[in-house]
């Protein structure tokens, strides 16, 4: 279905053009002078040097919006105001409660939608990159699951290379069943920072890690044993992390950088039988065109380096070959920091010059930006070192119940261990999806976690609410789609709050910014709020209580599905 502005835009659109002989966006959008305003005739009157007011005139006459709209006015210098007929916003309201959709359709068009995201490193801590990149890319894949397209998740894993050489070797030393201990219960820094002290202090230790390395590459057994037990061990912790986030990711979904070795050679071969290989100082390169360095001269990506090694540029382009080639993908996502942003650039550009990357399939780099403290700089811990994912997801679940509890002090423990995860671990995600991807935020739990303010624990607190009025009356809401009776100003506006929501989802589809329907989730619970505070519910009189009552689970089915697709958890009562 869909939204009443698309309806508007789509009309008005026809009407601009009627009048300009070419084709105007009318420039619709909400108005605190009434439900819906359009600018477009003053753009168009200084491109044409006509009156903006007359253009109005005109634009209204050849619009057909006698269907949708009950008074289209001029007003100022030429903005169209437009209040819709209270019949169809009632009609187009009730509509939606019968439909466990909530008006979003399924895509007529689905697509085969790889999401690479995660990407965390074998026997190496998760921390607060790793959040951004899960949470984000969690949420895509909800979102493009939901409406229907087929999602297929990568956690393209960091399981190969020379570091695995010392980590061996450390591990020997050890033992094997100390190794996997300290692994298991997370403590993959100390393992890692245990390893590269010995590498960086001993040369008997760096020649050691040296020839192992060597063996792993050849494939010696007990070598690629040894490795196997550091990949699964890690892998398993890193699922206890995904399980408290309540992240989509499973142990399937890791493909690390080794799942792709076989290819490599076959990369570089037809790269250099394409003409696209070029040798420079000892190294095969790829020069992609319009990259250049900030001397001007043109920008290599190195694919295979002077000792024969391979670089991560030929494992993603591997990558791309198999997810188009073999998963037969149209839309790849590559959620990953700001950072890499020129590398993964460099990575399509190459792909779509060899041929491997061609419409109707397309990649995307989905950047973001860094976790900062309270202090707005990096976030960190007290002595310097990065935090660990895992206690970060303590501390605001403990926070989170402590908060509860004061709330709440009647509820029991196991209620109240519940809800304090979703609230904690909501507060985390919805801090992160509600920032602009791409720019930094500030990590900051006195304010995520407040019960105020566009947090997701305002959000859920609202539903929980919505849900209590529910449970006093003793009612099931009506889902029957029959027409709402509409008749306060309040009821109007979250009337068409609640049905722009379609029109949300589907842009946030398509750009993957997050914080738009975080936004949207807002301005429907403050409006529901103004509503709640102005219209009494369960004290109305027919058939305004049931309109009411409508509007009311409308909204928090709206939150709880808007939220979902975030990956936050609604509970019933809070």
């Amino acid at each position: 279905m869909a939204s009443l502005s698309q309806l508007l835009h789509e009309r008005l659109s026809h009407a601009f053009e009627t009048v300009a002989d070419a084709p105007v966006d009318p420039v619709v959008q909400r108005s605190q002078r009434a439900d819906f305003q359009s600018n477009a005739a003053l753009g168009l009157a200084k491109r044409i040097g006509a009156n903006p007011r007359e253009i109005a005139t005109r634009v209204i006459a050849a619009a057909d919006l006698d269907d949708l709209v009950g008074a289209a006015a001029i007003s100022g210098p030429g903005f169209i105001n437009m209040n819709l007929r209270p019949d169809v916003l009632g009609r187009m309201a009730g509509e939606i409660t019968a439909d466990p959709r909530l008006g979003v359709p399924r895509t007529d068009q689905p697509e085969t939608v790889v999401i690479d995201y995660s990407s965390t490193n074998a026997a190496k801590e998760m921390h607060v990159g790793h959040l951004r990149s899960t949470i984000i890319g969690d949420a895509a894949v909800r979102t493009l699951d939901w409406l229907g397209h087929r999602v297929i998740k990568r956690n393209h894993l960091g399981d190969w290379g020379t570091p695995f050489g010392m980590l061996i070797e450390h591990l020997l030393d050890i033992g094997e069943a100390e190794a996997a201990d300290e692994l298991s219960v997370g403590d993959l820094n100390g393992f890692y920072t245990a390893a590269r002290r010995k590498f960086d202090a001993a040369e008997e230790f760096r020649d050691r890690a040296r020839r192992r390395v060597v063996l792993l590459q050849s494939g010696d057994e007990a070598t690629l044993r040894l490795w196997r037990l550091l990949v699964t061990e890690s892998e398993r912790y890193f699922m206890t992390v995904y399980e408290r986030l309540e992240s989509r990711l499973i142990e399937a979904d890791f493909v690390g950088e080794s799942s792709y070795n076989s290819e490599l050679d076959r990369v570089v071969a037809d790269l250099d039988r394409l003409g696209l290989l070029v040798a420079s100082d000892g190294a095969e390169c790829v020069f992609p065109e319009g990259f250049t360095g900030r001397d001007g001269a043109p920008l290599p990506l190195i694919v295979r380096k002077r000792d024969g090694g391979y670089g991560y540029a030929a494992t993603d382009l591997a990558a791309v070959r198999d997810r188009v080639g073999t998963l037969k993908a149209t839309r790849l996502l590559y959620v990953v920091g700001l950072p890499q942003q020129q590398h993964f650039a460099m990575v399509f550009a190459i792909a779509c010059a060899a041929g491997w990357l061609s419409a109707p399939a397309r990649a995307t780099h989905i950047g973001f930006g860094s976790v900062l403290g309270p202090d707005g700089k990096m976030l960190r811990t007290r002595a310097g070192g990065t935090i660990k994912l895992s206690e970060l997801l303590d501390e605001a679940v403990e926070r989170a119940a402590a908060a509860i509890a004061t709330k709440n002090p009647d509820l029991d423990e196991a209620t109240r261990a519940r809800i304090a995860h979703a609230v904690g671990i909501g507060a985390v995600k919805y801090a992160d999806l509600a920032t602009d991807r791409n720019r930094d935020y500030r990590f900051d739990f006195d304010r995520m976690l407040a019960f105020e303010g566009n947090t997701a624990p305002y959000l859920q607190y609202a539903h929980a609410r919505i849900q209590s009025i529910f449970r006093r009356g003793d009612i099931t809401p009506p889902r029957n789609g029959n027409p709402l009776h509409l008749t306060e100003s309040a009821e109007r506006t979250l009337a068409i709050e609640l049905l722009e929501f379609p029109e949300v989802v589907t842009a946030v589809a398509e750009t993957l910014e997050f914080h738009r329907l975080a936004n949207y989730l807002y301005t429907l619970s403050t409006t529901f709020t103004a509503f709640y505070e102005r219209c009494p519910i369960l004290k109305a009189e027919e058939p305004t209580r049931t309109t009411r009552l409508t509007l009311a689970d409308l909204t928090a089915r709206i939150l709880s599905t808007g939220l979902g697709l975030l990956g936050i958890a609604t509970p019933d009562r809070m």
